[in-house]
């Protein structure tokens, strides 16, 4: 009897760490860019190898020079308010950026809508309606998609509509991928998330960039945040000094792979205690 009940404690604190294990290396794992052509199921369940390689070593870095590229993307949206303030505040920073719209929200403020497309900025696909697509099931994720294409391409022209996606919150799952590739569309995630999608002051989002920093890096951020509006001065004035250079999406998408994307080098600009990184 003692070593039944043993038995099945070890067996219970194995299963225990086997999902502890890949939880963690699912999150290590998770992704910056699914182009059209990659193999979904190895970036959603990636194999034992993989998991080992990216918890013990971060994954390998891909070869060559990783070009000091920021991407600032922007979630949800156009607001009457706060979008203008952003844009106003990039503008004045000559820094492009690149908008993941939800469609109906561009319905209700198609000035809007022009005038981020008007200011050089980059409009991608952000879906409809918002919904998290990891619920979906194929038929609608693709209505999703072409209805925002839809929709938002009757106010602008940008192809980046119909050829770059997020999904909102992040959410997805293997079918999510295919469908959006089968429509033609890379997944566009991010290789920093500095949580101003939360209630969090300025000077947080700031603190997380600069002690995050990926070359090269595509930064999640959201419009209707003012914090994240007063952070950006000061964000980009530290990444130009580092030697960055701020470009859409698209342009970047042009210049690096999705293996730098997915494998990007460490380059923190601050270290842990906010001090200038040596």
């Amino acid at each position: 009897m003692r070593r039944l009940v043993a038995a099945i404690i070890v067996a219970a604190l194995v299963a225990y760490g086997t999902y502890r294990f890949i939880r963690h290396t699912n999150g290590l794992a998770e992704p910056a860019i699914v182009t059209t052509t990659m193999d979904v199921h190895k970036i959603v369940s990636p194999s034992l190898g993989a998991r080992i390689d990216r918890l013990l070593h971060g994954g390998a870095l891909p070869a060559g020079p990783h070009p000091k590229l920021i991407a600032l993307t922007f979630d949800d949206g156009p607001y009457p308010i706060d979008t203008p303030l952003l844009l106003d505040m990039l503008g004045d920073l000559h820094v492009p950026a690149t908008f993941f719209l939800i469609g109906r929200d561009g319905e209700q403020y198609p000035e809007l809508v022009r005038r981020i497309a008007a200011r050089g900025n980059e409009i991608a696909n952000h879906t409809l309606t918002h919904p998290d697509l990891d619920r979906l099931d194929d038929a609608a994720v693709k209505g999703e998609l072409a209805a925002c294409a839809r929709v938002l391409g009757s106010l602008v022209t940008d192809p980046a509509l119909r050829t770059m996606m997020r999904p909102p919150h992040g959410r997805y799952r293997e079918a999510t991928l295919r469908v959006a590739q089968q429509a033609g569309y890379t997944v566009v995630l991010w290789t920093d998330d500095p949580g101003d999608w939360r209630i969090v002051p300025a000077a947080a989002i700031a603190d997380h960039l600069l002690a995050h920093a990926t070359a090269p890096e595509i930064a999640l951020l959201h419009s209707g945040r003012l914090p994240t509006i007063d952070m950006l001065p000061g964000v980009v004035a530290k990444f130009r000094a580092a030697g960055y250079t701020f470009v859409t999406v698209g342009q970047m998408l042009r210049t690096v792979s999705a293996d730098q994307l997915n494998h990007p080098e460490k380059m923190p600009l601050v270290g842990s205690a906010g001090r200038p990184a040596s």
